[in-house]
């Protein structure tokens, strides 16, 4: 999508994804107005004084606030064309051990962001959601598949205004809070590296790929779709081979909430599903001509997928966006 002269607010701005997409939108594009929408103001003043923010301050707006609030969300919507929602609670173990917050943030929030969206006559709404939405076992995954439910119904909701909404639903983010990576990193300095399970994989993507297919799905959404990008899986304990691999490692099993493998697309959804060379897109209202349909059984998740990761490119990308 050009967001070129666009008014944007990102919810959850200060977060690794949030940061990511600001820094691409503004070295690419030259939008109106780019507003990062937190709750935490330390983290707004930190990113106030990065360089690469600086620079841009005449362009960037700072507005403290919580998906929670739907008033702050209404006052902070007026005249904003474009909403990325990124903001969200989703640490596995402490939803599971905080399941009232969970819901405030992930389902109320998604609630209030709606409202405030056709109240405010916003254009186009994109929430990210996550592998973990699909065939949930965590509350985190219920709460954000619970969600793209709320947010996929919502253009039928807007009635005749003009904001339309649709998902990007992608798994593990490369580096990002709540990844394993930062965990590796710091059990290197021990020598011993703890493995949920050694059978474990994950869907991997960088951070500027997640903003990159976040901009791309902004510019063909049409309303009611979940755009799920072809990406590749690895094996966590390749993960972990590559990071360190004169370390121990430590198996500990798997946490409460926790699947042996992600799955982005499951066989019911298939059935609604157009395969594109890049990514798929959930249509029930088949809103997208000349894409691919699915086989009957057609389930797209970590363990089944036909993209891998090798150790050895497992290294080489590591050392590319994290100089491991």
């Amino acid at each position: 999508m050009d967001l070129n002269n666009k008014t944007i607010l990102v919810t959850g701005g200060t977060g690794s994804f949030g940061k990511k997409f600001t820094e691409t939108a503004l070295n690419k594009y030259k939008p109106k107005k780019l507003i990062i929408f937190s709750r935490d103001e330390l983290k707004q003043y930190e990113m106030q004084q990065n360089p690469v923010f600086r620079k841009r301050e005449d362009t960037l707006r700072y507005f403290i606030g919580d998906v929670r609030d739907a008033d702050r969300l209404r006052r902070a919507f007026d005249g904003v064309e474009v909403v990325i929602h990124a903001a969200a609670l989703k640490q596995v173990p402490a939803m599971e051990y905080n399941p009232f917050e969970a819901i405030k943030t992930n389902i109320i929030g998604a609630e209030n962001i709606i409202n405030a969206s056709i109240d405010q006559g916003v254009e186009k709404v994109i929430a990210l959601s996550t592998d973990k939405a699909a065939n949930p076992i965590s509350l985190y995954g219920a709460t954000k598949l619970c969600s793209d439910k709320l947010f996929i119904r919502a253009n039928t909701y807007a009635g005749g205004k003009k904001t339309k909404f649709a998902c990007v639903r992608y798994g593990n983010v490369m580096g990002s809070r709540g990844s394993v990576i930062p965990i590796f990193l710091e059990q290197i300095k021990t020598g011993t590296l703890t493995i949920t399970d050694e059978r474990m994989t994950r869907f991997w993507i960088t951070l500027q790929q997640g903003v990159d297919f976040v901009i791309t799905s902004l510019g063909i959404m049409k309303g009611g779709e979940i755009f799920v990008p072809k990406i590749p899986s690895m094996k966590v304990i390749d993960l972990a081979r590559a990071m360190a691999p004169k370390a121990k490692f430590k198996v500990i099993g798997i946490r409460v909430g926790e699947k042996l493998h992600e799955a982005m697309i499951l066989e019911d959804d298939a059935r609604i599903t157009k395969e594109f060379r890049d990514f798929f897109i959930i249509d029930n209202l088949d809103m997208h001509k000349g894409g691919k349909v699915l086989p009957e059984g057609f389930k797209y998740s970590s363990d089944n997928n036909s993209d891998w990761f090798t150790e050895k490119e497992l290294k080489k990308i590591l050392s590319e966006n994290l100089s491991i």
